[in-house]
């Protein structure tokens, strides 16, 4: 144990304007400015107290740059699921929700979970992570205009058309742009190169996989298949024995392994054989193509460990 540490847990809840602190064990609140100035005085504050622990939930974006200013100050910081908070929260007793009571809950969460500090990511990783953000958000937009022109009649018609036009165009923009990126770094070309070697895998699920599966290649296969959320949970009690799920994990990484397992059990020979002697078992169709899904990114992970392409004798 690290002796240097205080034995204090600190939690920060985030907002767009502030950042709330709370230190565990005791109560000591404290508010921020979420800005430049803000970031510099909450880790002086925290350099001064050295918690053993900093964890704030993911706000959609909105911690990046004060959770990039504590990791420079080589600060413990850990940015958590707002699920798994919250849950704590209410397994607490503790209902209500304000800035300084979820930061208190999140300092015991500290203390309590003690959740895995991780490598944080780059700058680079952020930014191909935003570029795919931006294509989700395009093409749902994308979609969602689709749909409403099948019911549109005269002018709203013309209008979703020209829509529809300029959101292509801006995908195929971003598609460029996530291209660019990949090809800008070459360890990043690599990667994409090995995971581009297997069919099914298109661009779309390897940005995926780089700028959200950074840890694909560095852990075991029950350690991957649990972070992207493919591993099943048994669901017993007593005698019961009930049918076991896959929960949690990082949905975009398993949105985007759908879609190529999804393509694989038609032009991938394993995947493809696998699919079918699942079925022919008497398996669920769901059931195999999550099989299938665990596989495939078993696969991936091998393949980015070991530096090889795929090939069909694997």
């Amino acid at each position: 144990m690290d002796t240097t540490l205080a034995d204090v847990y600190v939690g920060i809840d985030v907002s767009r304007s502030t950042l709330d602190m709370d230190i565990y064990p005791g109560s000591n609140v404290a508010q921020f400015p979420n800005d430049e100035g803000g970031h510099a005085r909450l880790v002086k504050a925290l350099s001064a107290l050295g918690p053993r622990l900093i964890v704030l939930e993911a706000t959609g974006g909105l911690e990046l740059a004060v959770v990039a200013a504590m990791a420079t100050a080589k600060l413990r910081v850990v940015v958590v699921n707002p699920r798994q908070a919250r849950d704590f929260a209410k397994a607490l007793g503790i209902l209500a929700k304000t800035d300084g009571v979820d930061a208190h809950v999140l300092a015991r969460f500290a203390e309590a979970v003690k959740p895995e500090l991780r490598p944080l990511k780059s700058a680079d990783v952020m930014a191909l992570e935003a570029i795919l953000t931006r294509r989700r958000q395009l093409v749902e937009m994308l979609t969602a205009e689709q749909n409403r022109r099948l019911r549109a009649t005269g002018p709203i018609m013309k209008d979703l058309d020209a829509h529809i036009a300029w959101l292509k165009q801006r995908l195929k923009g971003v598609d460029r742009d996530m291209n660019g990126a990949i090809k800008s770094s070459p360890v990043w070309q690599a990667k994409a190169n090995l995971l581009l070697s297997v069919p099914g895998v298109g661009m779309v699920t390897t940005v995926t996989m780089l700028a959200e599966l950074p840890e694909l290649g560095t852990l075991n296969r029950r350690e991957i298949a649990a972070l992207a959320g493919i591993c099943p949970y048994n669901h017993d009690s007593g005698g019961h024995r009930g049918k076991r799920a896959i929960r949690g994990g990082r949905s975009t990484v398993r949105a985007a392994l759908y879609m190529a397992t999804l393509t694989a059990t038609r032009h991938n020979p394993v995947i493809k054989n696998f699919y079918t002697k699942l079925v022919n078992e008497g398996k669920v169709k769901k059931v195999a193509l999550t099989a299938c899904m665990r596989k495939m990114l078993v696969t991936l992970n091998a393949i980015v460990s070991s530096q090889l392409p795929w090939n069909v004798a694997r």
